[in-house]
């Protein structure tokens, strides 16, 4: 009787001690699940930066946040060559035709040109020729821009031919083959202090018209 006295309380304490494990249990796995959760401070400096603090759109962009579409071989989708049908559709928008639209060689403006000299698309023997940019929001392929010089211009582009202006007294014509070898060219007009007035790019002779389709 003596021994069954004393092992009886602790039998009792054997359920109360495996109680107090399982009780710790779930405390002490908390920590561990919020280590899982929570990023590390190297994961956190290895993600990409929000589109916020992405780096600022090439310098050669337009103004109006479009990209730079000018190419030696033609203007975004549309390709010098294209039937006026195939130009118009590759566009993708509206185009309004300029009072000389029923002549062989006219221009197509789109809607948001304010004047048609800002840019105008080409069109001669029913086929996309050639487009003229007379704004500073409008980069050429290369990075020439309305409102360089002619100094600018050489530096951009090595191989830059110069010709006198056929009106004006002491400005300039900077023909610029492609570099790649294409049929496309691109010419500069300057003013008599050597400041770039206009642009356009297209396929010969067009491309070479001084007074446009006149």
């Amino acid at each position: 009787m003596p021994r069954l006295f004393l092992l009886w309380p602790m039998l009792l304490l054997l359920p109360l001690a495996a109680c107090q494990r399982q009780a710790a249990a779930p405390a002490d796995a908390t920590p561990a699940m919020q280590a899982t959760s929570a990023p590390s401070t190297a994961t956190t400096a290895s993600m990409p930066a929000p589109a916020a603090s992405m780096a600022a759109p090439s310098p050669t962009a337009p103004a109006d946040g479009r990209a730079p579409l000018a190419r030696y071989d033609g203007y975004g989708d549309l390709r010098f060559g294209m039937r006026e049908a195939e130009a118009v559709q590759a566009w993708g928008g509206e185009l309004k035709p300029l009072p000389s639209a029923s002549e062989p060689c006219h221009y197509l403006t789109p809607k948001w040109v304010k004047v048609p000299a800002e840019f105008a698309l080409m069109i001669e023997g029913g086929r996309f020729v050639r487009y003229d940019v007379g704004t500073a929001r409008e980069a050429a392929p290369g990075g020439g821009r309305v409102g360089m010089t002619a100094a600018e211009i050489e530096q951009r582009y090595p191989n830059v031919e110069h010709r006198p202006h056929k009106y004006v007294e002491g400005a300039e014509v900077l023909r610029v083959a492609d570099p790649a070898g294409g049929k496309g060219m691109l010419v500069f007009e300057t003013d008599a202090d050597g400041n770039v007035t206009a642009w356009r790019a297209g396929v010969p002779p067009q491309v070479d018209y001084v007074e446009g389709c006149s």
